[in-house]
């Protein structure tokens, strides 16, 4: 069972990630995971759960596994790691198969706030910014948590810019990071 649960699993991953949550539906999935109807709804009990997997994946494949360990492998100091995002950024927007945020499309394409796919993908924002909070604490930031919401802005706008066809858009938003680092002069090499 659980090799189907992660075939269906990796097949909705790649199907969401490039398509959305809304144009992809259930009959989809199981023709191209291969799986029968009750292999999908005996792992995943509704549509919405399935969504809430995905994300959850996203979050350990590409919040945690991809963007963490590429900005720490890339950068030492806390203020280094945070412009390092903007450099992972720019390498993935440059991607043919650049597909956006997740967690952003998810949330745009969910209209009810109650949807669990909405409230996932909010938690999952969130994540990003503990991640960045921690970064800014560690880097001496006086108020890390709204340090953390700005540069949330800045790394959520440069992927719409992306998606609009702005190829520097990375670069731009690594501009500005540099401006409000210098802007909290406390932290140390900004």
């Amino acid at each position: 069972m659980a090799a189907g649960r992660e075939r269906i699993l990796d097949t909705a991953y790649e199907l969401f990630s490039k398509h959305g949550t809304r144009a992809i539906g259930v009959d989809r999935i199981i023709a191209e995971a291969g799986t029968a109807k009750m292999t999908l709804y005996r792992n995943f009990a509704s549509k919405d759960e399935l969504i809430v997997a995905f994300l959850a994946a996203r979050e350990e494949r590409w919040t945690r596994g991809w963007l963490q360990a590429e900005v720490g492998r890339r950068a030492h100091s806390p203020a280094e790691r945070l412009l390092a995002i903007f450099d992972v950024f720019g390498e993935w927007f440059a991607l043919p198969d650049f597909e956006g945020c997740s967690f952003i499309n998810v949330m745009l394409e969910l209209t009810d706030r109650d949807a669990p796919g909405r409230v996932a993908s909010v938690e999952h924002l969130s994540v990003i910014r503990e991640f960045l909070a921690g970064l800014a604490s560690e880097a001496g930031v006086a108020d890390p948590e709204a340090f953390a919401r700005q540069w949330h802005i800045l790394m959520k706008g440069s992927i719409v810019a992306a998606a609009e066809g702005d190829v520097l858009a990375a670069a731009r938003a690594k501009e500005l990071g540099a401006l409000l680092m210098s802007a909290r002069s406390s932290i140390p090499g900004a």
